[in-house]
């Protein structure tokens, strides 16, 4: 191989493990297993596969474009896609048995234009997308009408909480709950409400209902702060890992990556690491976050560049070729990451870039 090797060993006995844990944790609900985004840069299609062989109900994902790539690819659990353009033609999503969210009264149109199955979303307090509260009463009844045609079938409704506080969360659910209440009270009858995502699955019971959406959590990355994953029985999923490509001994003072804004403290050894921003290595995390090499951790120094950054090894016996752990199992996670780069887990793994291959494992 002529160049550095950059993986992302996506472990699916983990991703198992963790479909097994949540499935336990929200029963009786129903788990669904969200895979947009690439399935947060795991690999949308091994990780469904993964995740119904371990008793995933449904699978979620943001447009139709990733539906019908699941599907094409002989995916054939129930499946629900959300997120729609200007002028959504759900005619192909009917054809693949792919069941749509529909977030405006134009889009309850569309729908019943392709007789589609559908999960009235609403908006409880996000103020992204869903039904704004002024439409609620009147889609409510167009949908009721159009069902009682034969037009579509209302199979769920659903919202998204924000996870400001426990306090915004239940007044969220309180929205919720009367939608629910108009709904019935239209006519409509869903069997499926689901309102809690990765952090309302683990620690919000009464906003699971009949669904929980669960993403994040799935692959063993903090939802929130205030979740540990590994106390929750959760590990990661994906573990990114190189190789050191160079190391030198340097003196004191020696100026380290762009600009400088690290020297070293003392006579070290800098190693190098084939990994930058266009990877995916957040530039922010510049002599502020860790990797893992035999199991000690070592600091990154002076400024990530595109395609490498430094760490310092100090007298540690470092050679090339040796494996780095970048985050995963046996190494810093992508919360610790996320932290280094003031922002989130999910952001660390989703933004891995296509230089480094996914690798099942």
């Amino acid at each position: 191989m002529t160049s550095p090797r950059r993986e992302a060993r996506i472990r699916l006995e983990a991703l198992a493990g963790n479909v097994e844990t949540l499935r336990r944790t929200v029963a009786p609900a129903q788990l669904m297993a969200v895979v947009k985004a690439d399935a947060y840069g795991h690999g949308a299609l091994p990780i469904a596969r993964a995740a119904v062989d371990a008793g995933a109900d449904w699978l979620g994902v943001a447009d139709l474009d990733e539906a019908l790539a699941l599907r094409a690819a002989g995916i054939t659990a129930p499946l629900l896609a959300w997120l729609h353009g200007a002028e959504p033609d759900f005619g192909a999503a009917v054809d693949a048995g792919i069941e749509v969210g529909v977030s405006t009264p134009a889009q309850l149109e569309a729908a019943a234009t392709a007789s589609a199955t559908v999960h009235l979303k609403f908006d409880t307090g996000l103020s992204r997308n869903g039904i704004a509260s002024a439409d609620v009463a009147g889609v409510l009844g167009r949908a009721a009408e159009l069902e009682r045609a034969g037009r579509l079938r209302v199979r769920g409704l659903m919202s998204h909480l924000s996870g400001a506080s426990e306090a915004d969360d239940d007044a969220q659910r309180a929205v919720f709950e009367g939608i629910v209440d108009a709904a019935r009270a239209a006519g409509l009858e869903p069997e499926l409400r689901h309102l809690g995502s990765s952090l309302a699955a683990l620690t919000r019971p009464t906003s699971r209902f009949e669904l929980v959406r669960v993403g994040i959590a799935l692959y063993g990355v903090s939802p929130d702060p205030t979740i540990d994953p590994p106390a929750w029985g959760l590990r990661p999923v994906m573990q990114l890992a190189t190789e050191v490509v160079a190391v030198r001994r340097v003196p004191s003072g020696t100026g380290v990556s762009y600009g400088y804004t690290h020297r070293a403290g003392a006579e070290t050894t800098l190693a190098l690491i084939p990994l930058g921003y266009a990877d995916g290595i957040p530039r922010q995390a510049s002599s502020r976050a860790h990797v893992a090499i035999g199991g000690a951790r070592f600091p990154v120094v002076g400024r990530i560049a595109m395609d490498q950054f430094i760490i310092d090894v100090g007298d540690a016996p470092v050679r090339i070729g040796d494996e780095v752990i970048v985050w995963g199992e046996g190494g810093p996670s992508a919360d610790e990451w996320g932290a280094a780069a003031d922002t989130i887990g999910y952001e660390i793994v989703t933004r891995v870039g296509p230089r480094v291959t996914r690798v099942p494992v």
